[in-house]
């Protein structure tokens, strides 16, 4: 607590610290990591019975899901349709102010 925080507590009233607010992260939101998961949870069902599913890497300042499609679901021609009217639906549903949902797929995969 700062010396003027101090001094007004003293007199009954609290002085906020002058110190500037720390903006908002939503990828350290514990709270926002559990719904979007839990609405991932809801989907990787049907992800599994296909060898694929998917995993949680991010979520930008601007609210943007970023997921790994792992499995079958990296090289599934299908692989945008499950996650724009699948996956991207269901986190939206889940929590209204997430913008958009995208493939960040950190393996490629080798075509001979």
């Amino acid at each position: 607590m700062t010396e003027d925080a101090r001094r007004s507590e003293d007199q009954g009233t609290a002085v906020p610290d002058r110190r500037p607010a720390e903006a908002y992260d939503p990828a350290a939101d514990p709270e926002l990591r559990r719904r979007i998961e839990e609405s991932l949870d809801r989907i990787r069902p049907y992800l599994w019975v296909d060898g694929g599913s998917v995993r949680l890497l991010n979520i930008t300042p601007d609210f943007v899901v970023e997921l790994e499609l792992m499995g079958a679901c990296g090289t599934c021609p299908l692989s945008m349709t499950t996650l724009r009217a699948g996956i991207e639906q269901a986190i939206k549903r889940a929590v209204p102010h997430i913008t958009r949902v995208e493939a960040i797929n950190t393996l490629m995969p080798y075509y001979l």
